[in-house]
């Protein structure tokens, strides 16, 4: 029997190497090359909290040097701080970007920085008497955030959206003015993703399927990291008294300081990773940047 695409053996632990390609991401590739030629530039959206790792390498050749604005999303989850090194960090690349608040930003800044891509061919278009309208293709990893920045910009529930990797299955365009159209793609990771620490990052910030993980693994990897990084957040949210605890010990931790206990008063660390991964990626621990930009000196 074939197996199914989508069907994956359980990652367990973080010393097995991370990669998700289920069969739907090479068909969204195949979309994207053959809308590619139909549009006028391109918004890529990262996210915020780990900007070098949430961005496709393979992009810079699908994209046939079309005009491109990245935009660093979820920057309300992200330090605000780390994001500012970050925009440094990429304009000093010479890369087009901001950062955006998928939530709350603000639709102008964002409309007039299109203008600004595509500017010299509207112009080069309107001085043969033609109007045209002007086609933007956004795209980003599964679970970017990508269709909520497309609903924001147009104003309407246009794009489906969802808060796991894989809602988007096929290109949409949406009609924002009458000169105005987005395309919402499908999530595209790259088939193999050779860097594991960008890997277990992704998989924190919910880009690859939680059900082909081991949750207590990335839990563990999460609260090891903040407790280098971010030692108050993990304390005060999860009440934890032994702030000394080391990976799986610093789970049971986090799982009695709340209460999660199952029979005989033990930790109940599935209930737990769980719980651990969803507030983080709520922004209930706080605004943390997972991934550090390189320092100014070393740009």
């Amino acid at each position: 029997m074939e197996k199914n695409p989508e069907e994956y053996e359980i990652v367990k632990g973080n010393d097995r190497k991370i990669n998700w390609y289920p069969g739907h991401m090479a068909k969204s590739r195949r979309l994207l090359q053959e809308q590619i030629s139909r549009t006028d530039a391109v918004i890529e959206l990262c996210d915020a909290r780990i900007p070098l790792a949430s961005r496709n390498p393979d992009l810079d050749a699908l994209l046939s040097g079309k005009p491109r604005l990245l935009v660093l999303n979820k920057a309300d989850l992200a330090e605000q701080e780390e994001t500012r090194r970050w925009l440094a960090y990429f304009r000093h690349q010479g890369v087009r970007c901001l950062s955006y608040n998928g939530i709350k930003g603000n639709i102008r800044q964002i409309l007039d920085r299109i203008n600004d891509l595509v500017r010299d061919r509207v112009e080069a278009l309107a001085q043969r008497g033609v109007r045209k309208t002007v086609r933007i293709m956004v795209v980003g990893v599964p679970n970017v955030g990508k269709s909520t920045f497309i609903n924001r910009i147009s104003g309407t529930v246009m794009a489906k959206t969802g808060d796991r990797p894989g809602v988007t299955r096929s290109n949409q365009w949406v009609k924002i003015n009458p000169y105005l159209e987005l395309l919402d793609t499908p999530g595209l990771l790259w088939p193999k993703i050779e860097n594991q620490e960008d890997a277990r990052s992704l998989a924190l910030v919910g880009t690859i399927n939680d059900q082909v993980l081991d949750q207590q693994a990335m839990a563990i990897d999460l609260l090891m990291r903040l407790k280098e990084s971010n030692p108050e957040a993990i304390r005060t949210r999860f009440h934890i008294k032994d702030m000394e605890a080391e990976n799986e010990a610093l789970l049971i931790e986090a799982c009695r300081g709340r209460g999660w206990i199952v029979a005989h008063g033990e930790a109940d660390t599935d209930r737990g990773a769980a719980v651990i991964l969803d507030e983080f990626r709520a922004g209930k621990l706080g605004c943390i940047s997972l991934q550090r930009a390189p320092e100014e000196e070393n740009i």
